[in-house]
């Protein structure tokens, strides 16, 4: 009897590394580890990261974690994240990433919704106690049992997992690695509001294989991510590129550039991946005689109507290829060409290389009736973002759609036939990787007092700013807070608020 294929999973393809190279290097920690979190900056190799993760899978396994539950991950881009999500699809579990920028909030509406049975963060990020947050949101999760974290000084009834990875490896199970499993949540923000996006194991691997292919990136590359991993892209831009080149990755928290540009060189990294306008920022500043091992930059646009109008692209020996960001829906990538400027992306199937006839097909682009870009492929949840049933008509099938409409505004040019991605969509921000709706700022707004003024700028890197001006800005925080707000933006509000 023939046996079906099974597709890979991402710890398959860890171990596979592993037994072929145990000894080479796999993760490099930002050389400014310990100013954001307290650590000491770490280097592994596979055998060592393969010790970690049994140690940290154990932990889970007998800490009474069923398979197949949700585990959720609020971390920064260190070696412990790549640890963690390795270790949770070990034990089986499911990893449902939590964005730094969360509001205590969204915290607890993500945990209740996934009905995650554990958090796991860090003690602090950027001296903001995310301690604190998990526990404060876990009190308000039903669901929750085990709260973990790394780091020092924990609070009461946290389990250092620093810990766990002093302890020899313990108790194992018996995971089927079929990548057609549940790898991961993350979550998003449409028009119909917090959305979470559930995805196997082979919808990752999808969108790390768009990339790497697209870029052409050589089997054992050393791979700097620079991009927030807490997200589809973050994750397919990290994680599974790494695990696909079978290199090693290194990892930056962003962003600052003078330590990015000194890990690339003490790294040698071969591969760039970060933010599209940091990626054009570093490439006009004479490229080849900084970083001269950069054979490929990935720049990661989250607002791709503005790729059209980018400026060239002007350090040849490291070719840019552009990749398109549409929220958790899905992603594509073009790569440019020998003048430096953004190529036509075409309507329909493109596979990846995009130029290379015979190519495996990544995906499909395609124009909604309602004049907004849609995707389909093997990388794209349908399922997640299927428009609710209609009022009323509970009885009557609705007739299937295979694909989701990411809600960008396109239309095709006329002269080439190219898609044209024209506007974001209606009333959503994005300040970095945090996505709200426009009318949430009506409410911060109101909870400032009296001539106070809250608005989301436009910004080249991250999308959108928050910016804000208030008679009191010491209250104008007290009521941030009291709202919910993160830390982090708070702060962001209090450096760009000016005396009324």
């Amino acid at each position: 009897m023939n046996q079906p294929a099974i597709s890979p999973t991402l710890d398959t393809l860890f171990q596979r590394t592993l037994i072929r190279q145990p000894h080479a290097l796999a993760l490099l920690d930002p050389l400014n580890k310990a100013r954001v979190t307290g650590h000491q900056p770490r280097r592994l190799t596979y055998a060592e990261a393969d010790t970690a993760i049994e140690a940290l899978s154990a932990y889970f396994v007998e800490s009474g974690l069923p398979a197949n539950s949700v585990i959720a991950i609020q971390l920064p881009a260190t070696v412990e994240f790549v640890l963690t999500v390795l270790a949770a699809h070990r034990a089986g579990l499911v990893v449902a990433v939590l964005p730094l920028l969360w509001r205590h909030a969204e915290l607890t509406a993500a945990l209740n919704r996934t009905a995650a049975r554990a958090i796991v963060t860090m003690s602090t990020v950027d001296g903001v106690s995310y301690a604190d947050l998990a526990m404060h949101a876990a009190a308000e999760a039903f669901s929750i049992r085990h709260v973990c974290g790394f780091g020092t000084d924990l609070p009461e009834g946290m389990a250092s997992l620093d810990d766990v990875l002093t302890r020899p490896p313990g108790t194992t199970r018996a995971v089927i690695q079929d990548g057609r499993k549940a790898a991961m949540i993350s979550f998003d923000v449409t028009a119909e509001g917090f959305r979470p996006v559930p995805r196997p194991h082979f919808s990752l691997i999808a969108g790390g294989l768009a990339m790497s292919l697209e870029a052409d990136i050589r089997q054992g590359a050393t791979v700097m991510a620079a991009f927030t991993p807490m997200s589809f892209a973050g994750l397919a831009s990290s994680l599974a590129v790494w695990l696909l080149s079978g290199g090693a990755l290194a990892l930056h928290h962003p962003f600052e550039n003078e330590v990015l540009e000194r890990q690339i060189n003490e790294h040698e990294c071969d591969v760039l991946i970060a933010p599209a306008q940091l990626a054009l920022r570093l490439g006009d500043a004479d490229l080849a005689a900084r970083m001269p091992s950069l054979r490929n930059v990935i720049g990661l646009w989250r607002a791709p109507e503005q790729v059209a109008a980018s400026d060239a692209w002007i350090a040849p020996h490291a070719p840019l290829t552009d990749v398109y960001l549409f929220g958790e829906a899905g992603l594509f990538g073009a790569r440019r060409g020998e003048d430096g400027m953004p190529v036509p992306v075409m309507p329909g199937p493109h596979g990846a290389p995009r130029e290379q006839s015979g190519s495996s097909i990544a995906g499909e682009i395609l124009l909604t009736p309602k004049g907004t870009l849609g995707l389909r492929g093997a990388m794209v949840p349908i399922a997640a973002y299927a428009p609710p049933q209609p009022v009323g008509d509970t009885l009557i099938a609705q007739p299937p759609r295979d694909y989701v409409d990411t809600g960008y505004a396109a239309r095709l040019d006329r002269p080439s036939g190219a898609i044209c991605i024209t506007a974001p969509p209606s009333g959503i921000m994005a300040v970095g990787g945090y996505r709200f709706l426009s009318n949430d700022l009506q409410e911060w707004a109101r909870r400032l007092g009296q001539g106070a003024l809250l608005t989301a700028l436009p910004d080249r890197l991250s999308g959108h700013r928050l910016a804000g001006r208030a008679q009191d800005n010491t209250r104008a925080r007290e009521a941030l807070s009291e709202l919910g707000l993160n830390p982090l933006m708070v702060e962001a509000f209090r450096d760009r608020s000016g005396p009324a």
